[in-house]
């Protein structure tokens, strides 16, 4: 890959990284609701979790899902299904920090890490990757590159976005502020499916 090539590369992780999207909505109110300290794991998890779906889209899951359009399915039913359910746990969500609610906690590693293999823009951006940027000369140089790009990139990214939650925690820590906040990035997280469902 030419260097040029490469820049663009970053450029693009850049972009879809740090755009908004189901992960970063997450991790606004994520930081809203418990900190950047605590929403360190969600991050992290995020980072992680794209790039081995990143890496397993280049080294041959995106040919299967093509190959098999009822697994693709499946997998945008399932994303649709949970991304609903997470859209609703924010919008309910009250308190800053969980207090009151008894199971109220930040996404886990491993949880957010899962849920990029559900999560709709975490599929475009990596199969867009792969079809634009990989080499058919150099296959598995070329994936193993996209997967550096975007590990230079997406944690820096999409932590912005916790760190501007965390900033906004004390003008939200009115409950009613709070309250049309949390509604707010629920129904923001929902509308995250409109171009998967079109």
């Amino acid at each position: 890959m030419s260097l040029d090539a490469f820049i663009a590369l970053l450029i693009y992780a850049f972009v879809t990284s740090v755009t908004p999207g189901p992960n970063n909505f997450m991790l606004l109110a994520s930081g809203v609701n418990f900190g950047f300290a605590r929403s360190i794991p969600h991050m992290l998890g995020i980072s992680v979790g794209f790039l081995v779906l990143l890496l397993a889209v280049g080294f041959g899951l995106g040919a299967v899902l093509t190959a098999f359009p009822a697994l693709h399915t499946g997998l945008k039913i399932a994303g649709a299904a949970y991304l609903l359910y997470l859209a609703w746990k924010i919008a309910m969500s009250r308190s800053l920090g969980g207090k009151g609610e008894a199971n109220a906690r930040p996404m886990r590693f491993i949880d957010a890490a899962a849920f990029q293999w559900v999560n709709p823009k975490a599929w475009v951006m990596a199969i867009t990757a792969m079809a634009v940027y990989t080499n058919p000369e150099q296959p598995f140089l070329s994936v193993v590159l996209i997967g550096v790009a975007f590990t230079l990139v997406n944690l820096p990214s999409v932590s912005v976005w916790s760190a501007f939650g965390t900033a906004l925690r004390g003008f939200l820590s009115d409950p009613v502020r709070l309250k049309w906040f949390n509604i707010a990035m629920g129904l923001l997280l929902a509308a995250t499916l409109w171009p998967m469902l079109r």
